[in-house]
C-alpha cells in the first residue's frame, strides 16, 4: 500500500513510515487518509517488524487535514477526523500491538497534533512546533485531541492551546511532557531508531501486553465519546467548506505578512 505519498522503510525490524507530501506540509489528503491506516495495518501483520516509526518528510511533520482539499467539498473530514479508523479502533490508526514513536522533524498542527498524540511517545526536532488550530479553521477534533493533550500537558495549558491556536516550541513541549527527547535535527530519525533497538532487543510479545495494559489505564471512554458527540453535532450545524476556505485564504494572507 504504500506510494509516493506514504512511504515505508523496513530494516532491523523497525518500520519507518513517512508521510510524503512535503509541498503541502505532509497535509492529510483523502488519499493520504486511505493509504496510512491501510499501510499500518499491513505493517501491524509483518513478522519482520517489532516496532514502527511515524515521522514526515521535511520541513514539515503534519499541518492536519488539507484545507484547500476541505475548502472544497470537505472529502477528507468524512474519510478523516471521525473519532474512530476504519476498523472501529479510536483514533487515526487501526489496531496496533507493536510499539509507535512518534518522530517529530517539523510542525505538528491539528490533526496533524493528533497523529503525534495518538502515538505511545515522541522525539522531536529541535525544529519542532506543536499548534492547535482547530479553532482557527472551523472543524473539530475527532482524534482525540481533547483527551489526549490534556493527558500529556495538563488541562490549563492545553485549554490555552486550543483556544489561542498558538503554537508551542519543542523545547518547551519537551518541559510540559508532550514529548520525551528534543534532539539536533540531523539526529532525529539516528536517535529515534536507537530507542527502538532498545525495544527491539526485549521479548516482542512482553511488550505488546504491557503497551495494551497502558493503553487499559489510560483510556477514556467517556472523553472519546464526548468529543465523537460535540464534533458530529458541529459538522451538522456550524461545518462549512466555504467557510473553511475563507480562513484558509486568510491564514496564507497572514502568514504572507509577516
Amino acid at each position: 500500500m504504500a506510494d509516493e505519498h506514504v512511504l515505508l522503510e523496513i530494516s532491523d525490524r523497525i518500520a519507518t513510515v513517512t508521510l510524503n507530501r512535503p509541498e503541502a506540509r505532509n497535509a492529510l489528503s483523502s488519499d493520504v487518509l486511505r493509504r496510512l491506516p491501510a499501510l499500518l495495518h499491513d505493517v501491524e501483520a509483518d513478522d519482520r517488524v517489532d516496532v514502527i516509526i511515524l515521522t514526515g518528510a521535511d520541513p514539515a511533520f503534519c499541518a492536519g487535514l488539507d484545507l484547500k482539499e476541505l475548502g472544497t467539498g470537505g472529502s477528507n473530514l468524512d474519510g478523516g477526523e471521525v473519532n474512530r479508523s476504519h476498523d472501529g479502533v479510536r483514533g487515526p490508526f487501526p489496531k496496533l500491538t507493536k510499539p509507535l514513536i512518534g518522530a517529530i522533524n517539523g510542525v505538528a498542527i491539528t490533526g496533524g497534533l493528533e497523529l503525534a498524540l495518538n502515538c505511545d511517545f515522541l522525539v522531536a526536532s529541535e525544529q519542532a512546533k506543536f499548534g492547535d488550530t482547530h479553532a482557527r479553521v472551523g472543524v473539530m477534533p475527532g482524534w482525540g485531541l481533547t483527551v489526549l493533550l490534556p493527558q500529556a500537558i495538563g488541562v490549563r495549558r492545553a485549554r490555552e492551546m486550543s483556544f489561542t491556536g498558538n503554537f508551542m516550541s519543542a523545547e518547551e513541549a519537551f518541559a510540559f511532557g508532550l514529548v520525551n527527547h528534543v534532539v539536533a535535527h540531523p539526529e532525529l530519525l539516528p536517535f529515534t531508531r536507537r530507542l527502538a533497538l532498545d525495544i527491539v532487543g526485549n521479548e516482542a510479545d512482553g511488550v505488546r501486553q504491557i503497551r495494551s495494559t497502558y493503553a487499559q489505564v489510560v483510556a477514556d471512554s467517556d472523553g472519546w465519546e464526548t468529543e465523537a458527540r460535540d464534533g458530529r453535532a458541529w459538522r451538522r450545524s456550524h461545518f462549512s467548506p466555504e467557510a473553511v476556505e475563507q480562513r484558509r485564504q486568510a491564514i496564507q494572507a497572514r502568514g504572507q505578512q509577516q
